[in-house]
């Protein structure tokens, strides 16, 4: 459990302009499709706020037509029927998942947010962009003080995260699903649960839900020493 001050940066602002890149992406696809978020996408919150946090989601960045388009993470795209199914599966989340964020999908004791905030060109953040936007990812992760698990989706959000835990990525080496102690809380990782991974075979519903069986056994083991 992560026992740290809260900081007050853990969200850009909608125009954030520390990534030059991508704010010039952003303001391109703001006049192609105005009804699109088309900013920076905040991490997604359960109903009762963040003290109810246990369990933290840190993916890449937000999908052009996905999380960029309706401005919630993992909404939108391929990668949220995997990722959001798995959390009601295993009573991460409830209500039904429509794709859309006024659905009825609630998170349960779990947040959702990614490493880089705003979307990137062909969903590829250079190095500098996810340096900068660590600097959200940090206390993002510190603002959960009743925080005991992470999972990362992918090597990039996983790196990051171990980075921004304070620790050397080169003493918590990426393997899917493996799980680490590391900066007070339990660092989980999967492949990204991207179309890509699927349907190449990286990554199936069964690997997947492997992992959410051991992050879940995990909590649950916690919950029985309270």
């Amino acid at each position: 459990m992560i026992a740290l001050s809260r900081p007050s940066t853990a969200e850009p602002s909608h125009d954030c302009p520390l990534c030059p890149r991508l704010a010039e992406f952003r303001t391109v696809w703001r006049m192609r499709e105005p009804a699109w978020f088309n900013g920076p996408v905040p991490t997604f919150l359960p109903p009762e706020g963040e003290d109810a946090v246990r369990f933290l989601i840190v993916g890449l960045a937000p999908g052009l037509r996905g999380a960029n388009r309706t401005g919630r993470p993992f909404t939108g795209d391929f990668a949220g029927d995997l990722l959001y199914n798995t959390l009601i599966r295993f009573g991460f989340a409830r209500g039904r998942f429509e794709a859309r964020p006024d659905d009825s999908l609630e998170l349960i004791g779990t947040a959702i947010t990614n490493a880089v905030r705003c979307v990137p060109p062909e969903n590829k953040p250079i190095g500098a962009e996810i340096n900068t936007c660590r600097g959200f990812l940090r206390p993002t992760i510190h603002r959960f003080k009743n925080l005991e698990a992470i999972l990362a989706l992918g090597t990039i959000a996983h790196q990051s995260t171990v980075r921004a835990l304070g620790k050397r990525v080169a003493d918590y080496p990426f393997r899917h699903g493996a799980g680490q102690t590391a900066g007070g809380v339990r660092l989980f990782s999967s492949y990204h649960c991207s179309r890509y991974n699927t349907n190449t075979g990286r990554l199936t519903t069964e690997m997947f839900v492997g992992v959410f069986g051991e992050l879940a056994e995990f909590l649950s083991g916690l919950r029985n020493l309270d």
